[in-house]
């Protein structure tokens, strides 16, 4: 067999790509007309057994893409004998793979390579060109790149979001046309929603994402990918048809702690270091932008609060699968740190034990602050039952004390929000006119494009964190009708809550925020004198201490038999 028939015997690979970049470049690049470009060459020059391997939506930086790869495996099996592209740059637009692939990898497997508009055929020999076409196809790509990078974050800056993945529950807008304020780029799915917001109210009743897997699997509720896939046809997740029904604990974690269920943006959560370089790198949280009621929630802002205090603090559940009550709700007075719950397990549970977590990572020089658990869960629940008592019988005195605390901080702060929300206004006009000004200069040439750019993404920036703190400010002005509302909310729910036997997940959730354990008065006392602060859900600006609030006497407060750890052997 001669050389000509062996080759016409072998495939003629016709390589086509397209990324989202190209799309701007218009018909020219598309799929379509490089398959009917790369055809008719290989007919023009007798090529035969001709097969397309084709990557739709794959940035040329990429080296990984699926026919790129595949194209690669069938070389090395020795079962290609020419490869044809319309151009350099749909082969790839990193200089360093292309030029390996041109001048080693191809010339080591026999390949013949032919790129149709750049003129290159390695049957004739490669060109001094070719390698420099590289190097300009992948600063194409860099440049190409940093300009969708500047223009991402510009958007997400403004509080647009900058995402694409759809979270489960939420179904795209077909009436968005690009614009957040004429139609949200998300609406709610009817049939995943409630889904979504009963995950939520079960993880705050007490369950776990694990005995929430169980449940959902019982009940056969499909699971996030597959019902994806199902409902829109998308494969986000690889759904797993095999077992339709089986949810992961990952999965439902992620949605517990995704702050876009309860109606907010968080934009550049993550980031790459290049435009070669895919893998997310978790951002700083100083550069996580945050922008509060930007559609319509799923979950009550209240509820997704509460199931975040259960991803503070110690959750790994004890030797009976019962967890930590407290994790996230106890904190130490003096450091500020949590407090974490040790168990004993050879002895009766009675002696399981908070301690500052200062003291135990040795981060802090706070003092261990040791309190037994069954005695802060009763001064917690005793101070619950005489506060919701008080304001069942006298729920007018109530209202009055606890809205006379609030009332002259909401007021200080009124009047500090009003100035600064004029100062920032003046500033958002100034920044517009700035902005306006630049474009003219663009348009008349006295500035080039590059340079408006950069210049207006500094503006832009700084214009959405005047409107992000605009917001706040509008919060902080409705600070006084927000408690008024809190109070009453606390009254109604002590009216409800008539009976409490134990404390309980929902009692916590239901009125304590938080609760913050002091040092004890006197440290070589074996009685518990540790004062105790406890917040509740109604106390809108800095709580006061509960005693000095509504007249307690400090023996209601916290007094209790607590034995110091010395003689304890506990496992932490």
């Amino acid at each position: 067999m001669n050389t000509t028939e062996y080759n016409n015997n072998l495939i003629t690979a016709l390589y086509c790509r397209l990324s989202q970049e190209d799309l701007l470049a218009g018909e020219s690049n598309s799929i379509t007309n490089q398959k009917l470009i790369l055809s008719k060459h290989a007919e023009q020059l007798g090529l035969r057994n001709c097969k397309f391997y084709i990557d739709d939506g794959y940035s040329g930086t990429n080296n990984t893409r699926p026919a790129y790869v595949q194209m690669k495996k069938d070389m090395e099996a020795g079962l290609i004998g020419t490869i044809i592209v319309k151009d350099q740059s749909r082969l790839g637009r990193d200089h360093l793979e292309t030029d390996a692939m041109m001048e080693l990898v191809f010339p080591q497997y026999d390949v013949r390579f032919i790129a149709v508009n750049d003129g290159v055929d390695t049957i004739n020999g490669l060109n001094e060109m070719s390698g420099i076409r590289n190097y300009f196809n992948d600063f194409y790509a860099a440049d190409t790149s940093k300009k969708i990078r500047a223009v991402q974050k510009a958007k997400g800056e403004r509080g647009e979001p900058v995402g694409t993945t759809v979270p489960y529950g939420y179904l795209k807008n077909p009436e968005y046309k690009g614009n957040q304020k004429e139609a949200p780029w998300l609406i709610i799915d009817p049939e995943a929603a409630p889904i979504v917001k009963r995950i939520f109210d079960m993880n705050a009743s007490g369950l776990s994402p694990y005995a929430i897997c169980r449940t959902f699997e019982q009940e056969q509720i499909l699971c996030p990918s597959v019902y994806l896939f199902r409902k829109t046809g998308s494969k986000s997740g690889t759904p797993s048809f095999d077992r339709p029904y089986h949810w992961s604990e990952r999965t439902v974690r992620k949605m517990l702690s995704n702050q876009f269920y309860c109606g907010d943006t968080v934009n550049f959560k993550t980031y790459t270091k290049s435009n070669k370089l895919k893998k997310r790198i978790r951002n700083d949280s100083s550069r996580i932008l945050i922008f509060r009621d930007t559609h319509e929630p799923i979950v009550e802002r209240s509820v997704f609060d509460a199931v975040q205090k259960h991803f503070e603090g110690r959750k790994r559940p004890d030797r009976t699968g019962e967890l930590d009550m407290l994790a996230g709700y106890l904190y130490c007075g003096d450091c500020g740190k949590r407090m974490y719950l040790h168990r004993t397990y050879n002895k009766k549970s009675g002696n399981n034990f908070y301690q500052c977590g200062g003291y135990q990572s040795h981060t802090t020089d706070c003092s261990i602050h040791y309190i037994r658990q069954n005695v802060i869960e009763e001064i917690i629940l005793s101070n619950l039952r005489r506060l919701t008592s008080f304001a069942r019988s006298e729920p007018e005195q109530f209202y009055e004390m606890a809205l006379k605390r609030g009332k002259t901080e909401a007021a200080k702060i009124q009047k500090s929000a009003v100035k600064q929300q004029a100062d920032i206004e003046v500033r958002l006009k100034q920044l517009d006119s700035i902005i306006r000004c630049l474009y003219e200069d663009r348009v008349v040439g006295r500035i080039t494009p590059e340079r408006y750019d950069e210049m207006v993404v500094g503006y832009e920036k700084e214009m959405a964190e005047l409107k992000q703190k605009q917001t706040e400010l509008k919060n902080n002005l409705s600070l006084y009708s927000q408690q008024q509302h809190a109070i009453q909310d606390f009254i109604d729910k002590a009216k409800a809550y008539a009976e409490m036997p134990k404390l309980t997940v929902e009692l916590l959730h239901t009125f304590i925020q938080r609760v913050d354990v002091y040092k004890k008065i006197d440290k070589n006392s074996r009685k518990t004198e540790n004062p105790i602060m406890i917040y509740y859900k109604f106390q809108i600006t800095k709580p006061e201490q509960l005693a000095v609030m509504f007249g307690l006497e400090e023996d209601d407060f916290s007094k209790a038999d607590n034995p110091e750890p010395a003689e304890l052997d506990f496992t932490a």
